[in-house]
């Protein structure tokens, strides 16, 4: 047991040994964490220092090329205000200059016609001096003198003038009838033509009546979205398999027909759809008239015309006048010029260009305001043709009186070519100048696109400006149209105003 008495406060005093180490140690480990800790905070305190530092080089490096460049754009600016002020300073000076030269210009016209003012007195005192003499010498006062030479002057000339005109009338009736009648029928035997009567509708066949629903579409969005891109009326009735498109403008209408086929062929029909297709038309259409007004130029051997004048040309093959298609119109016109001007000794080509391009303005005479003639020497005028040629067009229908041999030539073979028997119906004219005159009451309105008229002229359809026309105001526009087609239009029964208000937001997914 003795031993036990000994080995306990060993034991005891062992472990507290034990102890104190193992604390000296966890001491010394935790010191030597805390070193490691504070160094590792100082480098990352330096590095945060040096990037301090290269962040404040940086940034001032900027702030002075900031500062290079606003003191260079300054120089720049002063420099052009300076130029500028110059220029205003120069200009100033000219119009001193000019000021002081009107100036003298107006006192030196003061004086001469204070100069002027006293000649013209000087001479009326003369001719009043010159007239009391006469009068003193024959007895007879001025209006008795006036009176008795005037008389006699007119006797004579009257007489002589009665005797020359029956000779000259004589002579011309029978010389210019011979020429006349020769040349007249040998330019109208070279130049025969067929005549095609022209209709407003064009009728679409359908490979099946299912189809009609289709182009109605739910809800008739399709028919709908189809009236409002071409302006052409759809007519959908009982016709079997068959639809029918209604328009006045014949461009509008051929677009459409064309863009239903390829719609109808392709069998995706819906609104976007139908706008692509349409737009594709619309230029295949447009390279169709350039076509034709290169055929009919190259026909009528008149070269050099400017590819506007080609172009317009070309939109005449869908243009009728009097149910006269105009494009063959001009053409025979042309010919007729070019044979008549050879036969009379006219310039041949100031001639048939003229004759060619008389009708031009009608192209665009639904665009532009004035009578088609005068609309076309404009653009004649403007596209590079000749003052004789600018003219001649001007006068064909007498809104220039006609000063040449040309003028009055494009006059005859105009009156030939639509004089001729079948060549004309005066009642398409008169209905299509009815619907232009409908479309163009709708567009004199503020805030209105695009107007069409349809259904043979029954309804007009009229496309607003969404940001310019609230709706509100599509009902006032409504009520102010009608009102305005009462008043200066003549028409049978009623006209359907219809106002049609529409807005698009249209984005790309790329």
């Amino acid at each position: 047991m003795q031993w036990l008495v000994w080995a306990l406060p060993a034991l005891f005093i062992g472990l507290a040994i034990g102890a104190g180490i193992g604390i000296l140690i966890y001491k010394n480990s935790v010191q030597s964490q805390i070193r490691q800790i504070e160094a590792e905070a100082r480098l990352q305190l330096e590095a945060t220092r040096s990037e301090q530092k290269d962040l404040i080089l940086r940034a001032t490096d900027e702030a002075l090329r900031l500062r290079t460049e606003a003191e260079a754009q300054i120089r720049e600016a002063r420099a052009a205000l300076a130029k500028q002020e110059e220029r205003l300073q120069r200009k100033e000076e000219n119009l001193d200059r000019k000021i002081e030269g009107l100036e003298r210009r107006e006192r030196q016209l003061q004086q001469r016609e204070r100069q002027m003012e006293q000649l013209h007195q000087e001479a009326e005192q003369l001719r009043q001096q010159q007239r009391a003499e006469l009068e003193r010498i024959s007895a007879l006062n001025q209006e008795e003198a006036r009176a008795i030479i005037l008389k006699r002057v007119e006797d004579e000339t009257r007489d002589e003038a009665a005797r020359r005109i029956r000779e000259i009338e004589k002579n011309m009736h029978e010389e210019a009838d011979k020429l006349a009648r020769k040349v007249i029928s040998m330019a109208i035997q070279r130049c025969a033509s067929e005549y095609v009567a022209e209709v407003t509708v064009s009728t679409v066949a359908l490979p099946s009546e299912e189809l009609k629903g289709r182009i109605i579409g739910r809800e008739g969005r399709n028919i709908r979205a189809f009236e409002q891109l071409t302006g052409v009326d759809i007519i959908v009735d009982d016709t079997p398999e068959a639809v029918t498109l209604s328009c006045h403008d014949p461009v509008r209408r051929e677009v459409a027909r064309l863009a239903l086929i390829k719609l109808l062929k392709d069998g995706r029909i819906h609104p976007t759809r139908i706008e692509e297709v349409v737009n594709k038309t619309q230029q295949e259409v447009d390279q169709i008239m350039r076509e034709e007004g290169e055929r009919v130029a190259y026909e009528a051997n008149v070269q050099g015309l400017h590819p506007d004048l080609i172009k317009l040309l070309g939109r005449l093959k869908y243009r009728t006048s009097y149910g006269q298609n105009v494009l063959q119109h001009s053409l025979e016109c042309a010919l007729l010029a070019a044979h008549i001007a050879a036969e009379i000794g006219a310039n041949i080509n100031v001639a048939k260009t003229a004759a060619l391009l008389h009708d031009i303005g009608k192209a665009v005479d639904h665009e532009v305001q004035g009578p088609h003639a005068l609309i076309g020497a404009e653009i004649a005028r403007r596209l590079g043709k000749s003052p004789a040629i600018v003219h001649a067009i001007a006068a064909h229908h007498n809104d220039e009186e006609p000063q040449t041999v040309e003028a009055w030539l494009v006059q005859a073979v105009d009156a030939i070519s639509g004089g001729r028997p079948g060549a004309r119906r005066e009642t398409l004219d008169l209905y299509i100048k009815r619907l232009e005159a409908l479309e163009t009451v709708a567009t004199s309105f503020s805030g209105v696109q695009r107007a069409f008229a349809v259904q043979a002229g029954r309804e007009v359809r009229v496309m607003v400006q969404p940001d310019a026309i609230d709706d509100l105001g599509s009902i006032h526009l409504a009520r102010d149209v009608a009102k305005k087609i009462e008043e200066s239009l003549q028409y049978p029964g009623q006209i359907k105003v219809t106002v049609i208000r529409e807005t698009r937001a249209v984005d790309y997914a790329r």
